[in-house]
């Protein structure tokens, strides 16, 4: 019996290392508010080729903002994804981030970078109109998106006020043409402009014809044309052009948080986001966003990114709070 003692003590001694490993805190924390699907699809290649282990945390662009903020230094994140730039403006601005590295800045074109130089863009959405094709052509759109706050689009055109996506619309519009003509733009939409949930819903009024066009992001049509074009068989896009603020590019951002004890983990993350390899692989998703690295591109059926003519903005001076009192104010929120 004595001889065994030893031996069951030594056995313990070495599986509490074993017990250790398996209780172990990931080597990343990411607090993501870009498309869940395409992050858990993205973020094993990332482990595959490192070794690390990345935990996600999702939410909402502004949800996680303000979340990091009231977190401040003590937040458990290394690195915080949007899926649109103005969120991450608001942690920016709350001096919570550390500056990306050059490594993951120098493949994205300058003006998806903001002028902090503390995260970077690395994939990106273009705004449309989708128009019923029974009741519209493409020449029956109006010049610029502006134009949809005018009374003779009252009940012809719908959108989703409520989701980040259009907020993010907004203040493009607020950086492009200020807040009076903002305010002018809301008021009008608020008149005349069919509300609704969510994106998917506005593509589906456009496709059955309660509609003859909606506002959204160009993914939402190119993926539904991909799966089946249930919501779609019946609408097509039209894109607009000459820098108006239809042609907005949403851009989604990532950034390293300051507080983070995993630096150098964090910026290869963001790294390898920005990366050909990265880029590449969002392009070939489901996700069908642009990459902004211009080593990948997406499928051919989807208008081809050098093609776009978006008005050029700093996506480091989008304001989402601004944004938000000027839609409550004009009672979209």
């Amino acid at each position: 019996m004595r001889s065994q003692l030893p031996l069951a003590l030594a056995s313990l001694v070495l599986t509490a290392p074993l017990l250790a490993a398996c209780s172990s805190e990931p080597d990343l924390v990411i607090y993501n508010a870009q498309h869940e699907e395409l992050m858990n699809e993205i973020v094993p290649l990332f482990e595959d080729e490192t070794g690390l282990d990345v935990e996600l945390r999702h939410g909402k662009d502004l949800e996680l903002a303000n979340q990091l903020v009231a977190e401040g230094a003590d937040s458990p994140a290394d690195v915080f994804l949007t899926e649109n730039s103005p969120a991450m403006s608001i942690v920016d601005n709350a001096d919570l981030f550390t500056p990306v590295s050059e490594k993951a800045t120098e493949p994205i074109p300058e003006q998806y970078v903001p002028s902090s130089g503390n995260w970077t863009g690395f994939i990106a959405r273009s705004t449309v109109v989708m128009y019923n094709t029974d009741q519209a052509t493409e020449a029956d759109m109006p010049a610029s998106i502006l134009d949809f706050a005018e009374p003779e689009w009252k009940g012809r055109v719908s959108f989703s006020p409520t989701g980040a996506d259009f907020q993010a619309i907004v203040s493009a519009v607020l950086e492009l043409e200020g807040e009076e003509a903002t305010r002018a733009w809301l008021a009008g939409l608020k008149e005349n402009g069919v509300e609704l949930q969510n994106n998917l819903v506005v593509l589906q009024s456009v496709n059955s014809g309660e509609v003859e066009a909606g506002i959204a992001y160009h993914y939402y049509w190119f993926r539904d044309q991909a799966e089946a074009g249930e919501n779609s068989d019946s609408s097509a896009l039209h894109f607009f052009g000459d820098a108006d603020p239809g042609a907005f590019l949403s851009v989604s951002g990532a950034g390293v948080l300051a507080s983070s004890d995993n630096q150098d983990v964090a910026q290869q993350f963001v790294e390898f986001l920005t990366s050909t390899d990265g880029q590449r692989a969002m392009a070939e998703s489901y996700a069908l966003e642009y990459p902004l690295n211009p080593e990948a591109s997406l499928p051919a059926e989807v208008k081809p990114f050098e093609e776009l003519e978006p008005p050029a903005v700093d996506v480091a001076s989008l304001n989402g709070p601004q944004v938000t009192e000027l839609m409550t104010e004009a009672g979209l929120l």
